[in-house]
């Protein structure tokens, strides 16, 4: 008799895929990170916002009025992606961009909107953020926190 659930080519069962696990660092990494980005996007999709669009209000609301080349820094996002976005958020009115001693530099802050979309954004965050920390359990949860902060810098350098 045939088993529907098993493929012929690599036989392997086919009715639920386990998480393999990868044995390169980067690629755990981005696959955890693709994971929790999706996570974040599906709470914010009511609002008509990504995740990484919170991540900028986020940055913003915490640094106040900095450079982009600086926001680049903190968040580790390169210059074309994070020129894009800011673009978009631009577009719809939350950043307030403003040239600097150097006509090459950008310095940005939140705009009245911008902030009013950070308070609007945040209780959806906070709810991922609880439902996350209670799937993963606080020690779990403050050691990946630890970590993933912890890593950034320590790869960077």
């Amino acid at each position: 008799m045939l088993n529907r659930n098993r493929c012929i080519y690599i036989y392997c069962d086919m009715s639920k895929p386990d998480m393999v696990p990868l044995p390169c660092m980067c690629a755990s990494f981005r696959r955890a990170a693709r994971v929790l980005t999706q996570h974040y996007d599906v709470a914010m999709r009511p609002l008509g916002l990504r995740g990484t669009q919170f991540t900028l209000l986020q940055a913003l609301s915490l640094a106040g009025e900095v450079s982009q080349g600086m926001l680049g820094e903190i968040l580790a996002i390169d210059s074309t992606t994070l020129t894009r976005t800011l673009a978009i958020m631009g577009r719809r009115g939350w950043i307030v961009s403003r040239s600097g001693k150097d006509r090459r530099e950008r310095w940005l802050r939140l705009s009245e909107a911008g902030k009013a979309e950070f308070r609007r954004a945040r209780p959806h965050w906070e709810r991922v953020q609880r439902e996350l920390r209670a799937r993963l359990g606080n020690k779990l949860w403050n050691d990946l926190f630890n970590l993933t902060n912890q890593l950034t810098p320590a790869v960077k350098s």
